[in-house]
């Protein structure tokens, strides 16, 4: 196989790494928004199955009470329903996921950009 050849196929290689950095990037930024979705928005339960009537709950971050978790004393429909750890879990998820996509990111990046100036390289010292 030619340099040239070899070459090519080295930047199809790291153009695919940081292909895949980007998607992780994009499966972290979900994680995010599902995180902030279940801390942010208000949602209703069900008293009972197929209740036509549910309760409506506050967000679990943003409420005009002293706190989130005051149904818990009250026992309140909502008190269990969207508990902290499954946020915190999303949110836990996400980093090693970000991390992953970061560094394939930065390494198909970056081996994009030495296999350039190599050839300038090449092509300045001919």
């Amino acid at each position: 196989m030619r340099s040239r050849e070899y070459d090519l196929d080295f930047r199809d290689q790291a153009g695919r790494i940081r292909a895949w950095g980007i998607g992780l990037f994009v499966v972290a930024a979900l994680q995010w928004t599902w995180c902030a979705l279940l801390l942010l928005t208000p949602y209703e339960v069900d008293r009972v199955p197929d209740d036509h009537y549910p309760a409506e709950c506050e967000s679990r971050l943003l409420t005009e009470r002293g706190t989130a978790n005051d149904g818990r004393r009250r026992e309140d429909w909502c008190a269990n329903e969207r508990d902290w750890p499954e946020a915190l879990a999303v949110l836990g998820l996400s980093v090693p996921v970000s991390v992953a996509g970061a560094v394939l990111f930065t390494s198909g990046s970056v081996s994009i950009r030495m296999s350039a100036h190599a050839e300038a390289m090449r092509e300045l010292d001919k």
